[in-house]
C-alpha cells in the first residue's frame, strides 16, 4: 500500500506500546516549552513515568484535540464527572 503525499508512518516501538498509567500529573514552562511530568503517586511518594517536551503552539492543539475527543466520548458514553480531589497529605491528581 502506497502512502498519501505528505502521510507520514509513524512506528510504536514494543517498550512503548503497553503505555504507562498517571495519576499525577504537573505542568511547568518557559516561553519556548511546556513540559508535562506524568507520575504515578501511591503514598507515601510517586515517580514521574513519563516527561513530554513541547512548544506552546502545539501545546494548543493537543488542548483542542483532547476537548474533541472528550466531546466525542461523552456523546458515546455519557458525561465524564470531574474526579474529586483525594483526601490526605499534599495534592494528588492532575495538578497546572
Amino acid at each position: 500500500m502506497a502512502n498519501k503525499p505528505n502521510e507520514i508512518r509513524i512506528a510504536i516501538p514494543p517498550d512503548v506500546q503497553a503505555g504507562v498509567y498517571a495519576n499525577s500529573m504537573t505542568i511547568t514552562h518557559t516561553k519556548e516549552e511546556f513540559i508535562m511530568d506524568f507520575a504515578l503517586v501511591t503514598p507515601p511518594a510517586g515517580t514521574v513515568n513519563a516527561r513530554v517536551i513541547t512548544s506552546p503552539g502545539h501545546v494548543k492543539r493537543i488542548i483542542s484535540a483532547l476537548r474533541e475527543n472528550v466531546r466525542r466520548y461523552e456523546a458515546q458514553f455519557g458525561v465524564i464527572s470531574e474526579a474529586a480531589e483525594p483526601k490526605g497529605k499534599g495534592p494528588i491528581g492532575f495538578n497546572a
